[in-house]
């Protein structure tokens, strides 16, 4: 990695964090969120009789915490993964390898961003049964997360070609 290329890295990383800082709070509030209208939905069950959007309500927090967190561990690289193959390859190898599999996540999230948003239109009508909530809302998670994991996985791609071995995601601990 050359003197030149450090100050994009940089940039790069820095944006990272930015996304980073604003998601996992809203994960975490969403979180707390989920807890809180699951009581509710029990106590209500319970001692009076049933709060109707709180089912609801927790199905649309599962589903945007779902694909959230899901972008966090992306970016962490803590999704499954299988890489004795790849680890054993000769170094030259090894990088191509990498690169292949960052392309193919990326043309991936690209075809995911693009059928996700159509989805999203195509369900823009339908309004949530208690609620009388636009399914927009709800169906607007997969395009935005899987525009976020693209640019994860660019910026991976990047540091792979401008020479750049350690990636931030291997240097986090868990």
């Amino acid at each position: 990695m050359t003197t030149s290329t450090q100050p994009l890295l940089t940039l790069l990383r820095r944006i990272e964090r930015g996304l980073d800082a604003i998601i996992q709070p809203v994960v975490f509030a969403g979180m707390a969120a989920l807890i809180g209208v699951i009581t509710l939905q029990i106590v209500s069950r319970v001692l009076f009789s049933a709060v109707g959007w709180t089912e609801e309500v927790a199905r649309f927090l599962l589903v945007w915490i779902t694909f959230l967190a899901g972008t966090l561990a992306f970016q962490r690289g803590r999704h499954i993964a299988v890489t004795f193959a790849v680890d054993a390859l000769p170094g030259r190898l090894r990088h191509f390898a990498r690169l292949l599999a960052l392309g193919i996540m990326l043309a991936f999230l690209i075809t995911l961003i693009v059928i996700g948003y159509r989805y999203m239109q195509v369900q823009s009508f339908q309004k949530s049964a208690s609620l009388r909530l636009s399914m927009t809302y709800v169906y607007a998670v997969m395009p935005i997360c899987a525009a976020i994991m693209a640019w994860y996985a660019l910026v991976d791609i990047i540091e792979l070609l401008l020479g750049d071995e350690t990636t931030h995601a291997q240097e986090e601990p868990l």
